[in-house]
């Protein structure tokens, strides 16, 4: 992925409804200016949505991922007398005014992230465009949004004249010193949709601030800025991804401000285009990535409230994909009431949306309707599952997993093909490396590839970034298996078995890997980072946090291959190659194990254990065969389990 602009998703927010009033646009007839020491009420702005207030981005230009389903037909113009009532409402600043209020702004002062604040013009709004203190892409790509000028543009909403000013003048500095089309400067240009927003809101603002319904003269170039950032929009769209959504609402909106049926009609073809791609028919989002597919939930949520209120009936299509996805974020939940940590996103509670299965998933059973699904297999590439809503046992103390197969890398996805997620007994067992941002070091690298996540990797082959395809499967009422297969790279073959049990919980999985050079194969088990975990034997580690009640028996079974010195290791906050972290959210990394089960040579065969247990429970197992099968007997604390292993690989509970 070349470019990439992030909006994080840090907490769970419904669509967004707009009910306030706002300012229409039109030619009536303007009404008297603001009386003396009166004050506007304002203008109405958007619940925000769940982006980061520190979102990322990396210089170069986002892919354009053109659509690959047949586009929805049910989005269509209503009549003419509804679309001269339309409106448009300011769609927020997504937390980047908040460091920023209007006594900076009255001294060109911009301030995002962990940055100190920077004086980027001469203080009567004047700005130098080019300035980048830090170095950084993505400060830069948010000072050209604008969005820093949200507290300033509010305040001229109400009536504040010196803020007005002020915004106005910044914003009109930015027209004047980059003229259209912007497209030489990545930053101007990867935050045209965030500016085109801000512009429709100040253009709101000055309405509001001065009690007028049709634009003054004055701010005349406002409407031609909108113009040429409608036309940029227009002739660079990013396709069916949250991007292009964003770009189809931006240019809708000033479709809507303006009166200009043609935006209006560009907007809403893309978005029918788009949404039957963004979200497939199952629930799944292309963007490989839980927490996106959180905030695609709530970004086309605020594509039907902008259809509707503008004139256009956004159909049923966009509602029923969403309704889709919340059935697949509701399975996506953990039983710690989040998400698992898949591709580009941090550790986040699932969005408790109303009436939905997400609300019930995301409030641990307390409301909203329980899924029906234990388990769901996504052809997109995921397979959720658990042991239960919580009807019999406690909504915490279910065991959740995920598995990751399916497409190549892609968008926000990571290389975590056959990786494993998984809690029980009210905790992370499982993990990935977590998300690191978007910053182009080794960091993001490590946190995006194969050795963050918990599978067989092989270190001495280049990534293919593999599709991996589900080859058979069968799901019991105290069972699950998957089997899947790929190639991770040149003359390499994997396979990765996986049998998830109920009563007793636990997963088996069995790694099997073939290559045409000598190779190293590590299957990777990463754990939290509040536990410490030791080696026990070379078959066995635990891993426990100190005082807790569980711990994890992580052991591997001897199975058609002797287990060499080494062939159970602990690498944690390893830095040169890099191993043993998780980032629960991209500016947080915190060390932690992550157990590696080794092999070299031209073949291998690993299976593993992962057990949650009692703190002081143990496993002990036998290993017997029946003919072509491989019989595995089992006892945690008492509870005796058989699972067998056939001839061709697939694992099976026996009792």
């Amino acid at each position: 992925m070349s470019a990439r602009f992030s909006r994080w998703i840090a907490v769970a927010a419904a669509a967004a409804v707009v009910s306030t009033l706002t300012i229409a646009s039109g030619a009536s007839a303007a009404t008297s200016p603001v009386p003396p020491g009166a004050r506007s009420a304002g203008i109405a702005v958007a619940p925000e949505l769940p982006e980061p207030k520190a979102a990322q981005f990396s210089a170069g230009r986002s892919p354009v991922i053109k659509p690959t389903a047949a586009p929805a037909t049910d989005i269509k113009s209503v009549s003419a007398v509804s679309r001269a009532a339309g409106q448009y409402t300011c769609t927020g600043y997504s937390g980047i005014d908040a460091p920023n209020p209007v006594a900076n702004l009255l001294k060109d002062t911009f301030t995002w992230s962990t940055f100190k604040p920077y004086q980027v013009g001469d203080g009567k709004g004047n700005v130098n465009w080019r300035v980048n203190p830090y170095k950084n892409p993505s400060w830069y790509m948010w000072f050209h949004s604008l969005r820093w000028l949200g507290q300033g543009i509010t305040a001229a909403g109400t009536g504040d004249t010196a803020a007005m000013d002020r915004v106005t003048a910044i914003a009109k500095d930015w027209v004047t010193d980059n003229p259209y089309s912007w497209k030489s400067d990545i930053g101007a240009w990867e935050s045209t949709m965030h500016r085109t927003n801000v512009l429709i809101c100040l253009r709101q603002a000055v309405l509001s601030g001065l009690a007028q319904t049709t634009l003054p003269p004055a701010y005349a170039w406002l409407d031609q800025a909108l113009i040429d950032h409608a036309s940029f929009l227009t002739a660079n769209w990013s396709g069916a991804w949250n991007h292009g959504t964003d770009e189809s609402i931006a240019l809708f909106g000033v479709g809507c401000t303006l009166d200009r049926a043609d935006y209006k009609q560009t907007a809403q073809d893309r978005l029918a285009a788009g949404i039957t791609t963004s979200i497939d028919a199952e629930g799944s989002t292309n963007e490989q990535s839980t927490g996106y597919a959180q905030f695609n939930y709530s970004l086309w949520g605020r594509a039907v409230t902008v259809l509707q209120n503008c004139g256009v009936d956004p159909g049923t299509t966009i509602t029923e994909r969403r309704a889709k996805l919340t059935e697949w974020l509701a399975l996506a939940t953990n039983s710690l009431g989040k998400l698992h940590q898949l591709g580009d996103s941090e550790l986040i509670a699932t969005g408790q949306f109303p009436g939905t299965s997400a609300e019930y998933a995301g409030s641990l059973g307390a409301k909203g309707i329980a899924p029906q699904q234990r388990v769901g297999v996504y052809s997109a590439g995921y397979v959720f599952g658990r042991t239960g809503w919580g009807q019999t046992r406690p909504f915490s103390q279910e065991s959740t997993y995920s598995i990751r197969f399916g497409p190549s890398r892609a968008l926000h996805g990571h290389s975590d093909h056959t990786g494993i997620t998984y809690t029980a007994r009210g905790r992370d067992i499982l993990i990935t490396g977590g998300h690191a941002g978007y910053q182009n070091d080794v960091w993001r690298t490590w946190a995006k590839g194969q050795f963050s996540a918990s599978t067989m990797t092989t270190p001495l082959a280049a990534e293919k970034y593999p599709a991996t395809k589900l080859t058979r499967s069968a799901i019991a009422a105290k069972s699950e298996f998957f089997e899947f297969t790929d190639v991770p790279g040149a003359g390499i073959n994997r396979t990765r078995a996986v049998l998830v049990l109920k009563d007793p919980d636990l997963i088996m999985s069995l790694d099997r890997a073939t290559s045409t050079t000598a190779q190293q194969f590590q299957t990777l088990w990463h754990l939290p980072s509040d536990q410490k975990a030791t080696v026990y034997s070379r078959t066995t580690a635990l891993a426990m946090k100190p005082g807790d009640a569980t711990r994890t028996i992580l052991f591997q079974v001897p199975y058609k291959q002797a287990l060499p010195p080494g062939a159970i290791l602990i690498k944690q906050g390893q830095t040169n190659p890099i191993q043993g972290w998780h980032y629960p959210n991209t500016i947080t990394r915190n060390s932690a194990p992550t157990l590696m089960f080794a092999r070299s040579g031209y073949a291998a065969s690993i299976l593993s254990f992962i057990v949650p247990a009692r703190a002081t429970q143990g496993v002990t197992y036998t290993v017997r065969t029946s003919g072509t099968t491989t019989i595995i007997d089992l006892s945690l604390g008492g509870v005796r389990t058989s699972v067998g292993i056939s001839a061709g690989g697939a694992l099976y509970r026996i009792s």
